[in-house]
């Protein structure tokens, strides 16, 4: 009962998970699986292929307002009870689940992990969360991260609060895989094909790349490969080996070739908002991915988080800072981070700005000087940062 792997394939609409859904039960070698379809759309696998014992369910996705207003994907009750239905009813070899085309791959991966309180359903005793898959377009990727379309100006189903761009999504989607398949690559040139793979290599360094057309997949690659580790999928995005790097990490040689390259900004002054929110909606398109922590003189007391993917921009409060918080707090948290006691700066404490760029033909040496060009001057400094322009205006408790 502990041992039915399960795979979840991920991926963009249109970019071929059913085709390859339905070549994995083509060629699925006596195998009983049961197939779970999280998506709002038409079921299309071909029925004809699941085998007997397994079977075809459908669930949807809902989308829930957290306290923070912030707008996530989860997976109904349903899905909870059809996977553990699944199990204990037994004689099944394999689960596959096709997510919704709009579906961030963590929560499903965290269904499978942590037990529903609720519910009182722990999938995890009941199976192995084996494998999560995410399918990209290589036809299609270059346009959609670069597009400022949210999902609802392309109709795809989702909510009218949910403010998230295609670029956002698909970002999400290639950070947290243990699996990359790259499909439909017959429709680019050779020399297109290196050249994405390479940048996919640098948002995703950790999982495995395979390369098809037609969704042709040999099913040792995505069925039972006893894979996925969650804490390593959650510590594999490009971004976060860099700044565990201290942005010194190994450089391959055909990303010089294609000048895909990655540099980290990291000081210890904070950024005039003003200044620094202008930079960022004059952005360079060449600048695929940026994520990291941001100093901001007008919100001392917090740590904003920046997300760029594409032409999506995310910067917001999420945290305060140790050195705004009480002295009673501090020194507990002194006394059990080592990280933070080693880095407290003897003025501002543990306040820094420390954030990755990853991009095309990055210009490091400009790039670093207008950024420097968005910190506080001398004068500034000396200043009520209280009063100087604030183009956000955030409310902070």
């Amino acid at each position: 009962m502990n041992n039915i792997p399960v795979t979840v394939l991920s991926g963009y609409l249109g970019s071929g998970k059913t085709t390859i859904m339905n070549n994995v039960l083509n060629n699925r070698q006596n195998l009983k699986i049961a197939v779970i379809v999280n998506d709002m759309s038409e079921i299309n696998i071909d029925k004809d292929l699941i085998a007997d014992g397994g079977g075809i369910s459908r669930t949807d996705e809902k989308l829930i307002e957290l306290s923070n207003g912030c707008i996530c994907c989860t997976l109904r009750e349903d899905l909870l009870k059809e996977v553990e239905y699944l199990c204990k009813k037994g004689g099944i070899d394999q689960i596959i689940i096709e997510s919704t085309g709009i579906s961030e791959p963590v929560p499903v991966a965290q269904t499978f992990s942590y037990m529903d309180e609720d519910m009182g359903i722990d999938l995890s005793k009941l199976c192995r969360l084996d494998t999560m898959v995410t399918v990209v377009d290589a036809n299609r990727f270059i346009n959609d991260i670069r597009s400022e379309d949210l999902l609802i100006d392309r109709q795809q189903g989702v909510s009218a609060e949910d403010e998230r761009t295609i670029a956002d999504l698909l970002i999400d989607q290639i950070e947290f895989c243990n699996v990359l398949i790259l499909n439909k690559t017959d429709l680019v040139s050779s020399k297109e094909l290196e050249k994405l793979i390479t940048v996919l290599r640098k948002l995703q360094p950790e999982a495995r790349f395979i390369s098809t057309t037609f969704g042709q997949v040999d099913i040792k690659d995505v069925l039972n490969t006893k894979r996925f580790d969650y804490e390593t999928s959650s510590n594999s995005a490009g971004w976060l080996r860099e700044l565990t790097n201290g942005g010194h990490a190994h450089h391959a040689p055909e990303t010089e070739e294609y000048s895909i390259s990655s540099m980290v900004y990291s000081r210890t002054l904070p950024f005039h908002a003003a200044r620094f929110n202008h930079w960022l909606e004059q952005l360079d398109k060449n600048i695929v991915r940026t994520k990291g922590i941001v100093w901001l003189a007008q919100y001392n007391q917090v740590a904003c988080l920046l997300s760029q993917a594409g032409s999506a921009i995310d910067l917001k409060p999420v945290t305060y800072w140790v050195a705004a918080m009480e002295a009673s707090k501090q020194r507990l948290i002194l006394k059990e981070r080592d990280d933070v006691r080693e880095n407290w700066d003897i003025q501002y404490g543990d306040r820094h700005t420390q954030f990755v760029i990853i991009g095309t033909d990055l210009d490091e040496e400009k790039i670093t000087k207008e950024l420097d060009n968005c910190l506080l001057n001398s004068t500034e400094i000396e200043q009520n940062w209280g009063t100087l322009k604030d183009p956000y205006h955030w409310s902070i408790q």
